[in-house]
């Protein structure tokens, strides 16, 4: 029988677990980056096949944990026993070794080596490559992440990439496996295949921490939950008899507010559109969009759900206004701005939020105040020229109080904030400058679920004001959540939008995973969908 015709039973069993010798312990873990206390006596304890969470927000200090089990980090206090024994993890070498792998969210592969030359590279044995094909065959059949190990990495699939990492992961036999925002960007489909996978091994006696903001995924797959915050461990529960609310209000300390999703009272008025675009990509490992159509209009959001890697990027680009072509039709208000650059577009109004924070949303060593001038300077922060420094640090501060950005001022530092704290500046600016189409990329990536909620219910109300609001997203939950119409961007060709309330995250999921075509989506029946 095949493995995944039935759940596997797991060896887990919360009457019995505290009769058998834990797979790790963590007992008074304590580290400080200098007055800020990232881990405070952390007690943590993982069973043999238990598939054990780890919740809480930005800042909770859930990373730095993770570092300390994989060797990354050195703890300043406490002990980690592994099996019964007291160990000194010190490398991530070390932790591999004892039997601690991890999989890092942003996967660290060569684009141009093939699937068994990049797990050759993370691998610390010597293995023939002849031999790692057949092992690579093996396990992928195994635990069902199926993967051609001579296919070179640029032409998978970002699910493809990640069953790479997790392949690389348990050619080493590992004992505890540690997943960081596994499902972060996979289709719904993908989700279900890994939740089979984590489970088989969770049956073999695999433990295996996961992080993950998704409190539905929590819910479903997890047997034990810790929960952090501001450093400390709040609380510990099993997430199968509590609802996803309990576990947002143990996890952020309050109750989480409800969606208010009005319809807009004004008139439907298209403020922006893009008529058959077309864009040849230079990059051998680029996406080249072809005949891309598309309408904005004032009042609503326009959702783009794809898999990364589909033509995001390149279209994000065009749509900005860093890179021009003459090949379609961009306009905005009735003028043709496929020629202006990005510096025009946004003197007209066209707001842009982009995907990566620190880098292109944010310059990490600048202060926010510094980081606000960079997009607003237009909104009356130099005179003549020269920089108004009392009112760009107005900006700044009206921007950390509008939206509740927490940092120590207007001089903090864009690298001293949490992820969900910067993302809300850099939206909190571009609101502020009173865009007339905003264009925004991954809002609430990585963010905690109470940021995320912020996040989204913010770009609800300015739509509602008039605003034309494009939010490309590979969270699907949040498109369905925000979205008045949604379309999927596929091997860089856009589906035809459809109504939020006429689809499903399933048949979109079939859409971005390419099952479906994109150009006859709206034929896509939501019993095939379901099929």
């Amino acid at each position: 029988m095949n493995a995944f015709q039935q759940e596997p039973a797991n060896p887990f069993d919360r009457a019995e677990h505290k009769n058998v010798i834990p797979r790790l312990e963590l007992i008074n873990i304590c580290k400080s980056y200098n007055s800020l206390k990232a881990n405070h006596q952390i007690h943590l304890t993982v069973q043999p096949g238990a598939i054990h969470a780890i919740l809480g927000e930005n800042g909770a200090g859930k990373s730095t944990l993770m570092k300390i089990i994989y060797g990354a980090t050195r703890a300043d206090e406490g002990q980690v026993i592994w099996n019964g024994k007291e160990v000194n993890i010190d490398s991530p070498s070390a932790a591999r070794k004892l039997g601690i792998g991890m999989v890092y969210q942003h996967f660290s592969l060569f684009e141009t080596l093939t699937v068994a030359e990049n797990i050759l590279l993370g691998l610390d044995e010597k293995v023939d490559l002849k031999q790692l094909h057949e092992r690579i065959v093996a396990v992928s059949e195994q635990y069902g992440l199926r993967v051609d190990p001579r296919r070179e990495v640029f032409s998978l699939s970002v699910g493809e990439r990640q069953r790479v990492e997790i392949i690389r992961c348990l050619l080493q036999n590992p004992s505890l496996i540690i997943l960081d925002e596994p499902t972060s960007v996979l289709t719904p489909q993908a989700v279900k295949q890994l939740f089979k996978t984590l489970k088989l091994l969770a049956s073999q006696g695999v433990s295996i921490l996961y992080i993950s903001h998704k409190l539905h995924e929590i819910k479903e797959l997890c047997d034990e939950a810790t929960i952090l915050r501001n450093g400390l461990v709040t609380g510990h529960v099993y997430p199968k008899d509590q609802s996803t609310s309990d576990l947002a209000r143990l996890m952020i300390g309050r109750d989480l507010p409800t969606y208010q999703h009005v319809d807009f009272s004004g008139q439907k008025q298209q403020l922006f559109s893009v008529d058959d675009l077309n864009y040849e990509s230079e990059d051998p490992f680029g996406v080249s969009l072809k005949h891309i159509q598309l309408d904005l209009y004032g009042g609503e959001i326009l959702g783009i759900a794809g898999i990364s890697g589909n033509g995001q990027a390149e279209l994000l680009s065009l749509l900005s206004g860093e890179q021009v072509s003459a090949k379609g039709s961009i306009v905005f208000q009735g003028v043709d701005i496929s020629l202006q650059s990005a510096g025009l577009r946004r003197d007209q109004g066209l707001g842009f939020v982009p995907e990566e924070r620190l880098g292109r949303g944010a310059v990490p060593n600048m202060t926010l105040s510094q980081n606000g001038l960079l997009t607003a300077f237009r909104k009356e922060l130099s005179d003549w020229g020269l920089i108004n420094f009392t009112k760009m640090r107005a900006f700044a501060e009206q921007c950390i109080e509008k939206f509740g950005v927490k940092a120590s001022g207007a001089d903090a530092e864009a690298r001293s904030l949490s992820g969900g704290n910067l993302q809300k500046f850099i939206v909190g600016r571009e609101i502020l400058q009173n865009p007339k189409v905003l264009i925004v990329s991954q809002p609430t990536w990585g963010v905690d679920v109470g940021a995320a909620m912020f996040i989204r219910q913010t770009l609800i109300d300015l739509s509602r004001q008039g605003v034309a609001i494009l939010v490309i997203s590979e969270e699907l939950e949040e498109l369905f959540e925000i979205s008045d119409r949604i379309c999927v961007l596929a091997a860089g060709q856009l589906s035809k939008p459809m109504k939020t309330t006429d689809t499903n995250a399933e048949q979109i999921g079939l859409l971005m995973s390419g099952i479906a075509n994109t150009t006859n989506s709206t034929e896509i029946s939501l019993n095939q969908a379901h099929a």
